[in-house]
């Protein structure tokens, strides 16, 4: 077996998540202890009580997203002998992937993804010359045809391809009368539905460059290590372990596509045949079977799916209790 570990995006948070893992697992439940005395307020009852509206705030969702894949990354731990080939989230859950790795502490990563949600929540209303920004899923495209819908359009500035998730499954960004052109061109192009995002901002997109700029100048407070297996970039889908490459990178993200497609190849072609999502839902194992059929993909978000996860992975929560 080849395993990867893969962490959950923005969009897959849900009221209650981490909480039967924390009752459950006392690594679990320390990350989650961890995350409220480190940023004051409580990540844990936000993540398991709500209201939803709350978790859905960014500066509330991304941090919460964070902890509870950490959460379950560390439950896992508990339950069975890791030993992946690869570690890569998408868009947040790349901080995650790279706690996982040990590049960052949990604390410096609840630090750094706190800033880089209150950047963009702020970003979120420049939007540029065509207004606030924002991102649609278009469904029933592949990438060309919604690139050339995009570059037909001409403003490239204020629309790009944001996340290429899985074939048929593109997210655009951009200001809010770009999208609206963008809308009409990808279902005259034959996309089944474009779908607007429920997010404050333009993500992925040029109009994130003074986050990436901000971000970076962040990163010089926190201490950064090599990485201990390598983390799949969503820049450039190239799995790295240079900390200084990592960092490089992380900064360029916010402005940047989420390269999902690429990695998800990249980590197959090197011979992965079980990817496993850590977090909430089961977003990326939707992904994940789209792009390589082949493989094994599956979740852990609550007692039943690690209890699942651990025996597919080789050892089971009996045998891992004696350990």
């Amino acid at each position: 077996m080849r395993l990867a570990l893969l962490f959950s995006p923005q969009g897959s948070q849900v009221v209650g998540m981490g909480r039967e893992l924390a009752q459950a697992s006392p690594a679990a439940r320390a990350a989650f202890e961890e995350a409220d005395a480190v940023l004051g307020w409580s990540v844990s009852g936000t993540c398991w009580e709500g209201p939803q509206d709350r978790l859905d705030d960014t500066r509330q969702t991304q941090p919460c997203l964070l902890t509870a894949s950490v959460a379950a990354h560390r439950a896992l731990g508990e339950r069975t002998r890791l030993s992946p080939s690869f570690a890569a989230g998408h868009s947040v859950g790349e901080y995650a992937a790279l706690v996982a790795a040990g590049v960052l502490e949990l604390a410096a990563a609840l630090r750094l993804v706190l800033r880089r949600a209150e950047l963009m929540a702020a970003a979120g209303g420049a939007g540029g010359a065509g207004g606030a920004g924002g991102m649609a899923a278009v469904i029933g495209l592949d990438r060309g045809a919604v690139e050339r819908v995009v570059d037909g359009i001409g403003r490239p500035t204020e629309l790009v391809v944001a996340n290429d998730n899985a074939p048929g499954q593109v997210v655009i960004s951009g200001s809010r009368d770009a999208l609206e052109l963008a809308g009409d061109g990808m279902r005259a192009a034959g996309a089944r539905r474009v779908i607007p995002l429920p997010v404050s901002g333009a993500f992925h997109s040029p109009l994130m460059a003074s986050v990436a700029q901000d971000l970076a100048r962040a990163f010089e407070a926190e201490a950064w290590r090599d990485a201990t297996i390598p983390v799949v970039s969503n820049v450039t889908a190239e799995p790295l372990t240079d900390a200084s490459r990592i960092r490089a990178l992380l900064a360029e993200q916010v402005r940047s596509p989420v390269e999902w497609v690429r990695s998800v190849e990249q980590m197959a072609a090197d011979g992965v045949d079980t990817f496993v999502e850590l977090g909430s839902g089961t977003a990326l194992v939707g992904m994940v079977r789209r792009i390589a059929p082949r493989v094994r993909a599956m979740a852990v978000t609550d007692v039943a799916t690690l209890a699942d996860a651990a025996v597919e992975l080789g050892t089971s929560p009996a045998e891992a209790s004696v350990r």
